[in-house]
C-alpha cells in the first residue's frame, strides 16, 4: 500500500526541488503551489510566514535527504578514502544518468539569501554542518584525530561543492571524478596533523 503524501509534504518536496534547480528569487509561490498540486490556501496555512519560512523548511528537507545519501554512500566501504572516493564517483554517475537539471543542494539559496535572511542563512549553515559532520565522523571512526578529521571534512565538502559548479555548467560528471582522485592526497597520513 502506498503512503499518501500530504499537501504539506508535496509543497516542501516541490519547493526543495525548485529552489535547488532555480534558486530562491526565481522560484515563486504560485509556481510551487501549481507544481505541487496542493490547494492554494494550504501554502499559507502550513507556512504562514510565507516564502522565507518555506525556503528554510525546504533547505532542512534537502539537507536531510543529502545527509542520508552521504551516510549511505560512506557505508559501502570501511576505508574512509575509498568510501569518500566511491561516494563522489556515485554523485558524478547520478548526475549523468538521472537529471542534469539537478542543482547544488542548497548553494543557490545560500548565495542568494545569506545577506538578506538570517532564517535561511542559519538553515544553510546547519545543512553544511550536518554534511561536514558525517564526513568527519567517518574519518574519526577510522582513527583520524578529531582536528584532522574536522579540517579534512571541510575541505572535502568544499571540493564537492566547487566541483558541482563545474559539473552543472559543463553538464558532465567528470569534475567530480577528478576531485575523487585527490582524496588520498587530502587525507594522507593520519598522523600528519
Amino acid at each position: 500500500m502506498t503512503k499518501k503524501i500530504s499537501s504539506k509534504e508535496k509543497i516542501i518536496e516541490t519547493a526543495s526541488r525548485l529552489f535547488q534547480e532555480q534558486g530562491y528569487h526565481a522560484t515563486g509561490l504560485n509556481q510551487i503551489t501549481k507544481e505541487s498540486g496542493a490547494p492554494k490556501g494550504s501554502l499559507y496555512y502550513y507556512f504562514p510566514d510565507g516564502k522565507e519560512q518555506l525556503a528554510s523548511v525546504a533547505v532542512n528537507n534537502t539537507a536531510d535527504n543529502v545527509a542520508e545519501r552521504i551516510k549511505n554512500g560512506l557505508m559501502e566501504e570501511d576505508d574512509p578514502i575509498k568510501a569518500i572516493q566511491t561516494f563522489i564517483q556515485q554523485l558524478a554517475s547520478a548526475f549523468e544518468e538521472k537529471d542534469k537539471r539537478m542543482g547544488i543542494p542548497v548553494a543557490a539559496v545560500a548565495l542568494e539569501t545569506a545577506n538578506t535572511s538570517e532564517v535561511i542563512r542559519t538553515a544553510c549553515v546547519d545543512a553544511y554542518d550536518s554534511w561536514h559532520n558525517i564526513f568527519a565522523a567517518k574519518l574519526i571512526t577510522a582513527g583520524y584525530e578529531e582536528n584532522q578529521a574536522q579540517e579534512s571534512a571541510l575541505v572535502i565538502n568544499a571540493l564537492i561543492e566547487g566541483a558541482f559548479i563545474n559539473v552543472i555548467i559543463r553538464k558532465d560528471g567528470e569534475p567530480l571524478r577528478q576531485i575523487a582522485k585527490y582524496i588520498p592526497n587530502i587525507l594522507g597520513d593520519k598522523a600528519q596533523y
